[in-house]
């Protein structure tokens, strides 16, 4: 199972980098903030996604595109030498544009993938294929690099024994390719 995720995940990462322009996100975060026992499964979350331009699906008005569902891959390590090899959809819109209807550089990103955990010596999800939501806003630069600050959760919607799921809170620095 987790060859044939790692193989469909570099498929769709090459063959989207032919067509596509994107965002190479590189994240720093805090791995489980909002643990509420003393357990000791907080640590550090270095992430790593690439993220594709072109639209899979327009769901939405052609004039409006936080409606264009993109496709994104990545990876995530921790600490305590947990892995996370996920791929899924994203959507972003100028939140200036959403709120008063001029851009500024401000950009909201909400996203959705799935993939395969290991939990290595750190926190036990309660299965191999977890589930990853993240909200995302990010700051745009002169050079059009992004600073980000994103809160992020990973389960596995019920689909293992235990369900403890994790957030994450990470700030990344994006850079367009």
């Amino acid at each position: 199972m987790k060859f044939i995720f790692i193989i469909i995940s570099l498929l769709i990462f090459y063959s989207s980098t032919l067509k596509s322009q994107g965002l190479d996100v590189f994240g720093l975060g805090f791995y489980d903030v909002l643990n509420e026992s003393s357990s000791g499964d907080e640590t550090i979350d270095i992430r790593y996604e690439r993220r594709f331009s072109n639209s899979i699906l327009e769901i939405g008005p052609e004039d409006d595109n936080f409606f264009f569902l993109k496709p994104f891959a990545g990876f995530e390590f921790t600490g305590e030498s947990a892995s996370y090899f996920l791929a899924g959809i994203y959507l972003e819109d100028n939140l200036g544009q959403l709120f008063q209807g001029e851009e500024n550089k401000l950009i909201f990103t909400p996203s959705l993938g799935a993939g395969y955990y290991n939990d290595g010596s750190g926190k036990k999800l309660g299965h191999e294929i977890e589930f990853r939501t993240s909200l995302e806003i990010s700051y745009s630069l002169k050079n059009n690099n992004r600073i980000g600050i994103s809160l992020s959760h990973i389960s596995n919607a019920n689909i293992g024994d235990k369900n403890p799921g994790v957030e994450i809170l990470s700030i990344s620095y994006q850079i367009p390719y």
